[in-house]
């Protein structure tokens, strides 16, 4: 008798939530249309002006997520003020900062976005990972959605929503529950989980604001695991790792399985206050966040620290100072930009070793002081030696710090040295890191150049940094050219120039600290300028000319990993512009007669099939149009990647009879190269095939391809 009972009862209720289901009728995709459409008039940065609030934040990295550990791997506290205005955005402003083992804080720590502040975002971001956000324009078509039940959430009824990726193979995303509220399909609460390079798991609580009508981000659970991926799962850029990394330079002293954030939002303030400071920082460190007292972070702690917390601070205390791990850090960042720290002295890593068709094997060695030397001053030389022209070029300089929070050098220096003709080089683009210049190698046209220069450098905003030169230069030639004007001929000239740069980054995000600006989201687009002005009969200056030069970078990324790159330059120049100071449109095909013998390293911008010294200009303009494909995943080790790309240039020449002794050709009827690149097949190398066409093909079919190997570094 009771197993019947039994049957009926799990009947009745199977048939009761089926019937309750039919009842719903929900036709779930009309509903999230709904959620989707409505998500403006719930997404609080749409409906509040202005609203702040604060949060403790603690992250810890561990082995265990039992108790069978005396303390963590990583421990850090965070209380910040977030303040948002409809006109700047969110500004988060760290009032205190609490980091076991270090002296100072790792002020990059805060740079990485462990999560997105909203599911309403277009893009939701997990550990720098990016996935469509379920609630964004582009949610239906990324997700499917399942009704499960009805809620009741602070009081208020609501609907459970499941949501998985459609093609997670190739488009990975979030998967997880919605709670929605089902009269205004406002978010009222979200768990998150992922299975893709990392496993992850978020849980978000809401704060129900009635006189609003909004649900404001009360708490915020991240769990993250290292997947069987062997991608890193970092901090410290990448040198504080969750899980064993090869290659880590500090893996053996801080690592860990785990790594929990939990964040907790209060002080919520909806109405307008005073103007924001630096709004267009994203991330202010506030000057005493180091040092904030045991009361500070008892008025913000949900709860004490458990013994395990306090544990972490003697022992990552003992591990970092023992490992070294502080210098080795700030070593190891310094390798990031270009430079190898020993003591006082930064040692720039382009210097060492190059290679080109004129100097032959080039081996330097250079870098400038460290603050280590001094804050407010720093000293900088190079020298090094070409063994085919078996000449030494050197430089050296000095420089005043006048403003630290602008970043505001003023310096002077003195080159000797070589640079290719008809370039045009941006002062801001210097500080643009390459360790190698594959275009370098096949450069034959030089000038010699001895140049005193006076620079000021100068961060107007956060996005905008400038910089100004003026300097005197002796030009002499390394090949046989004459410059012809007014009856006069100059081989060897004089040049008195100065510069004004900017280059402009709207979209990026910064963070301020006590050790600097630093960019902590690379933004597109970034959009470079530049003018120059050639002034005759001051310190000897020889022309009278204007250069202007424009740039526009712009990127598009996808959720499938794929990604399309958009380079625009325009340059022009008028007056007496010598051979020298023209443009080319950075041709890298060397002049012999076979497509092997023109086998060579491709470069990374630059117009493989156009022959060197083939065209100069002094009004020109290019497009360069490059698609990555999504990597073939052909094993973890083993995942090359295909490119096209597509070149356009155009230009003219006025008055080329001015350059004698010198063969070059007029651009205006337009150059256009096509091709493609596989990149990262063995060691980074990879292979490119370009091909020539249009109103500038050669006769010789052979003549119009070039056919090299490519070579991606990433650090």
């Amino acid at each position: 008798m009771v197993k019947p009972i039994i049957f009926f009862f799990v009947f009745f209720c199977i048939g009761l939530f089926y019937g309750f289901s039919q009842t719903k009728n929900i036709d779930i995709d009309s509903l999230m249309q709904s959620a989707i459409n409505r998500s403006a008039a719930n997404n609080p940065q749409q409906v509040l002006k202005h609203f702040s609030y604060t949060t403790y934040e603690k992250t810890i990295i561990t082995d265990s997520l039992e108790r069978q550990t005396n303390s963590h791997s990583f421990f850090s506290e965070k209380v910040a003020l977030n303040n948002y205005d409809e006109a700047d955005g969110f500004k988060e402003e760290v009032l205190g900062i609490n980091m076991a083992g270090f002296k100072e804080p790792r002020y990059e720590v805060l740079g990485i976005t462990l999560q997105s502040r909203s599911f309403y975002d277009e893009d939701f971001l997990i550990f720098n990972y990016r996935y469509a956000g379920p609630l964004s324009k582009r949610g239906l078509k990324n997700y499917d959605y399942q009704f499960i039940r009805d809620t009741t959430i602070l009081e208020n009824p609501g609907y459970a929503i499941s949501f998985q990726p459609k093609r997670p193979e190739t488009i990975p995303g979030l998967e997880g529950i919605l709670y929605l509220d089902t009269s205004t399909m406002a978010l009222q609460k979200v768990h998150i989980s992922i299975k893709d390079e990392l496993v992850a798991r978020i849980e978000q609580e809401y704060q129900y604001v009635s006189d609003y009508d909004v649900y404001l981000p009360k708490s915020s659970k991240l769990y993250v695991e290292k997947g069987e991926s062997s991608k890193r799962l970092a901090l410290f850029r990448g040198k504080v790792s969750v899980g064993t990394i090869e290659k880590n330079p500090v893996k053996e002293a801080i690592q860990g399985r785990y790594l929990l954030s939990t964040s907790y939002n209060a002080n919520f303030n909806l109405t307008q206050g005073a103007a924001l400071k630096h709004s267009n920082l994203a991330i202010e460190v506030m000057e005493d966040a180091e040092e904030k007292p045991e009361s500070f972070w008892s008025r913000y702690r949900t709860q004490a620290l458990s013994q395990r917390d306090l544990n972490s601070f003697n022992y990552l205390d003992e591990i970092v100072k023992t490992e070294n791990i502080e210098k080795r850090l700030a070593m190891i960042n310094n390798f990031g930009i270009g430079y190898y720290t020993v003591d006082f002295f930064d040692f720039d890593l382009t210097y060492p070793l190059k290679f080109n068709n004129y100097e032959g094997l080039r081996l330097g060695l250079g870098g400038v002081t460290n603050t280590r030397f001094s804050e407010n001053f720093r000293l900088e030389g190079y020298t090094a030696y070409g063994f085919k022209d078996k000449v030494f070029k050197y430089g050296f300089g000095g420089g005043i710090l006048l403003n630290e929070s602008h970043g505001a050098w003023l310096s002077l220096s003195y080159s000797d040295d070589l640079q290719e003709t008809g370039s045009f080089n941006y002062l801001t683009d210097r500080r643009v890191y390459s360790l190698f210049e594959p275009r370098l190698v096949n450069i034959t046209q030089f000038f010699d150049f001895k140049t005193f220069r006076l620079n000021q450098e100068y961060q107007i905003t956060p996005k905008i940094l400038s910089e100004f030169q003026f300097a005197k230069t002796n030009v002499l030639q390394t090949q046989d050219y004459t410059f012809v004007l007014d009856d006069k001929t100059y081989s060897e000239y004089d040049i008195t120039e100065a510069t004004f740069g900017l280059r402009w980054s709207p979209s990026s995000k910064f963070m301020r600290s006590e050790k600097g600006t630093v960019e902590i989201y690379d933004g597109y687009p970034k959009i470079t300028a530049q003018v120059s002005k050639g002034v005759s009969g001051l310190l000897n200056g020889d022309f009278d000319f204007t250069r202007v030069g424009a740039k526009f970078f712009y990127q598009v990324e996808r959720l499938n990993k794929s990604t399309t790159e958009f380079l625009i330059e325009g340059k022009m120049a008028f007056g007496e512009v010598p051979l020298t100071h023209l443009f080319h449109a950075y041709p890298n095909a060397p002049t012999k007669e076979t497509v092997m013998q023109r086998f060579s390293v491709a470069g990374v911008n630059s117009f493989e099939t156009m022959y060197f010294g083939e065209f100069f200009s002094d009004r020109i303009a290019s497009l360069q149009i490059k698609h990555h494909l999504r990597p073939f995943n052909f094993g973890e080790k083993f995942q090359p990647e295909m490119v096209f790309i597509t070149r356009y240039a155009i230009g003219d020449i006025s008055n080329i009879e001015r350059h004698q002794d010198v063969t070059f050709s007029k651009l205006n009827k337009g150059f256009t190269e096509s091709g493609f690149e596989i990149n990262k097949i063995l060691f980074g190398f990879g292979t490119s095939l370009t091909y020539r066409y249009g109103a500038y093909s050669l006769p010789d079919f052979a003549d119009n391809i070039a056919f090299k190997f490519t070579f991606n570094l990433q650090l």
